[in-house]
């Protein structure tokens, strides 16, 4: 199966959920929950310590608003990328979310995640 087969509306359907996962666990500094949807080569691909790292000293990832903005997608080979307007809390200005998702054994995963 192939992601970019769905519809927009199938992807957003997942993608939405998802984005709205990573905030709140993100904010809430839960490690453990904030990669229960990774694929199993993003997650050997983190860097744990440095993750936690981030996670404690971070306020970029700490006080990210709920309700971000979607900005559109993109399709490439076996992923999507769907794109969002984040804002914060405590930083001022717009960031841009990142997120990358996939096909792992019939399941839909995150293959990459990024604000920046």
């Amino acid at each position: 199966m192939n992601i970019i087969e769905k519809t927009d509306d199938e992807i957003l359907a997942i993608a939405h959920p998802m984005w709205d996962d990573l905030v709140k666990f993100s904010n809430n500094s839960n490690y453990g929950a904030f990669t229960r949807n990774f694929s199993e080569n993003f997650l050997r691909g983190a860097n744990e310590i440095e993750m936690g790292k981030q996670f404690a000293r971070s306020e970029l990832t700490k006080g990210l608003n709920k309700g971000a903005e979607y900005l559109g997608m993109i399709r490439r080979g076996e992923y999507v990328t769907v794109l969002y307007k984040q804002t914060n809390k405590k930083k001022e200005g717009e960031y841009l979310g990142r997120l990358v998702l996939g096909y792992e054994a019939d399941v839909v995963k995150i293959f990459g995640a990024t604000i920046f």
